[in-house]
């Protein structure tokens, strides 16, 4: 491992009071004395920029059935190379969230009144886009009792029914593990569930404050009892040190989780989390290779990873396939 004083750790935030915060509830106090400010993302942090000619089918099609992606609301730098391949990561239950985690770009507030008519427009748009592989998200709906898992049944059903070829990849929410809503979402049966487990537990009160560590892993444990096979994912630069994504992978293979991705994180505006450090591509090869090692069916790690990034190539490579293709035949 490189030596943290021949490599030190660098901060990218735009205030002296973002960073002191930073420096104050983030870094281990350890390595305080190796950060340094830096404002330009490093070479290997490079997203691709959106074609209008190449993305424009994907975006009226989203637009005419009037859907929301996580692409646009959380701001995502892959957005331009995934819609070009007519790929989109639909957003249901709305565009506002009840929770206000530090890293997301999705807006908080008090959400609209449940749309009723989305899950047909979301069966619509698979149909339309003839995706072989869709990932459907959604916002915090904790107002909500069952925080709207019955929408992603109902939602899963009409994929099923409009694009039965399309393989449905759910990445939802913790519905603060409540029992009754996670049932109705795994008697659906998604082909994946994702849950992303997000950051490691010694951040969790200033990365994910109303969520818990235990919780996530607690519904993930819950998805692969009820046959599923499960996928979460993880930001590193967040003040995270090496150890504890590793402890962070040890405990998500523990609980039976097949498939995990790992991603730089990167601030989408002055008001959120900033970067504390930009991990090197040495670093994400070395988590491919330990979660291998502990016998997951597919990591994908590297800078410019997120949960949904690429997912049907992600799939397709991976062991886990068999496992879809075996439950299929039941």
């Amino acid at each position: 491992m490189s030596n943290p004083k021949e490599n030190p750790t660098r901060i990218s935030g735009p205030t002296k009071k973002v960073l002191e915060r930073a420096y104050r509830e983030l870094v281990p106090e350890e390595e305080r004395s190796n950060v340094t400010v830096v404002k330009r993302r490093p070479e290997w942090i490079r997203g691709k920029l959106p074609s209008p000619q190449l993305t424009g089918e994907t975006h009226s099609i989203v637009r005419r059935n009037r859907l929301f992606t996580v692409c646009e609301e959380a701001h995502c730098p892959n957005l331009g190379e995934c819609w070009q391949k007519r790929h989109a990561t639909i957003m249901i239950l709305g565009d506002t969230c009840t929770r206000s985690c530090g890293f997301c770009a999705v807006k908080t507030g008090k959400p609209n009144e449940l749309d009723r008519d989305e899950p047909r427009r979301v069966g619509d748009a698979a149909k339309e886009l003839r995706l072989k592989h869709l990932v459907i998200t959604s916002v915090n709906r904790d107002e909500l009792l069952l925080g709207g898992a019955d929408i992603f049944a109902e939602t899963i059903r009409q994929v099923r029914e409009k694009s039965p070829e399309t393989r449905i990849e759910v990445l939802t929410p913790d519905f603060k593990g409540y029992e009754p809503a996670l049932k109705i979402l795994f008697d659906a049966r998604p082909d994946i569930f994702n849950h992303n487990i997000e950051t490691v537990p010694r951040l969790y009160d200033i990365v994910r404050p109303q969520a818990k560590y235990q919780r996530s892993l607690e519904v993930l444990k819950a998805g692969k009892e009820a046959g599923l096979i499960t996928k979460s994912g993880l930001m590193v630069g967040l003040g995270e040190t090496e150890e504890e994504i590793y402890e962070v992978l040890r405990d998500l293979r523990a609980v039976g989780v097949d498939m995990v991705t790992i991603g730089q994180y990167l601030q989408p505006t002055k008001n959120h989390l900033p970067v504390i450090r930009f991990v090197h591509p040495d670093e994400f090869k070395r988590y491919e290779t330990y979660g291998y090692e502990l016998g997951f069916g597919s990591v994908a790690s590297g800078p410019m990873v997120r949960s949904s990034y690429n997912a049907e190539e992600f799939f397709e490579r991976s062991s886990v396939k068999i496992l879809l293709e075996n439950h299929r035949k039941r």
